[in-house]
């Protein structure tokens, strides 16, 4: 049941993944996620985080001008996302929630590794069409199991080598789809509640808010610093969530 002490931490959620994405032009489903696992729990943050999740990233998935070229090169990657996250949930479904928990926490820490260290991912070159199905099949069952729609997809995305505007819509592209399908899985589990909808659906106005403010933070702020920021505090709530659920 909805209290107003878990409403006031979901609206603040809100606000600052908004503010993160507004920065750097990510963060919503992420940061989210993130702290809501730490403070309501696994099950109902990947809820919370739909419609939020499918506002802030439509635009960015549909603006652009390259969504059908993006389509045309990664279809089998999406409908790979789409049958991985229909496994996943039916592994949330039946898990432990401690266990599920622990992984999500360290996905978080590995993405937020990854993008600290930026090491050079390889592109997949003649493999591509071998490759991208199998990345979408394990984003889609980790998305399932645990909310978070970044890896391995975004740092696979970043070794095709797309231009910067390519790639920041092929990333709305992918979030886009993969928020579709996790709602889906979710409500077919009976995972998703009318209250728990309802409460997304109201969150999307904290998360524009925060995007907004974090659009005019960005002129005023270094970019790079801010992302080091993110990614460093990411890791350690990461390795807490991962920590928190072994014990």
């Amino acid at each position: 049941m909805l209290t107003i002490d878990n409403a006031i931490i979901i609206g603040l959620t809100f606000l600052l993944a908004g503010l993160v994405k507004g920065v750097i032009g990510l963060g919503v489903p992420t940061v989210s996620l993130a702290i809501l696992t730490a403070t309501l729990g696994l099950k109902p943050a990947m809820a919370l985080l739909l419609f939020p999740s499918f506002v802030t990233n439509l635009w960015q998935g549909l603006v652009g001008g390259a969504l059908v070229d993006i389509l045309k090169r990664l279809w089998l990657l999406l409908v790979m996302v789409c049958i991985g996250t229909w496994f996943g949930v039916s592994v949330l479904a039946v898990a432990d929630a401690r266990t599920m928990s622990a992984v999500l926490g360290g996905v978080l820490a590995v993405y937020a590794g990854v993008n600290l260290l930026r090491p050079q991912v390889p592109a997949p070159g003649k493999a591509e069409i071998i490759v991208s199905p199998l990345v979408g099949a394990v984003n889609g069952v980790l998305t399932g199991m645990t909310g978070s729609f970044v890896v391995p997809g975004v740092p696979y995305l970043q070794a095709l080598g797309l231009p910067r505007d390519v790639l920041v819509q092929a990333m709305g592209v992918l979030f886009t789809v993969s928020t579709v399908a996790l709602a889906l899985c979710l409500g077919d589990r009976q995972l998703l509640t009318v209250e728990l909808g309802a409460t997304s659906l109201a969150a999307v106005i904290p998360a524009l808010i925060g995007m907004v403010a974090g659009q005019r933070i960005r002129r005023r702020l270094s970019e790079v610093v801010f992302r080091k920021v993110f990614f460093c505090a990411l890791l350690v709530l990461g390795l807490y969530i991962a920590g928190r659920a072994s014990i």
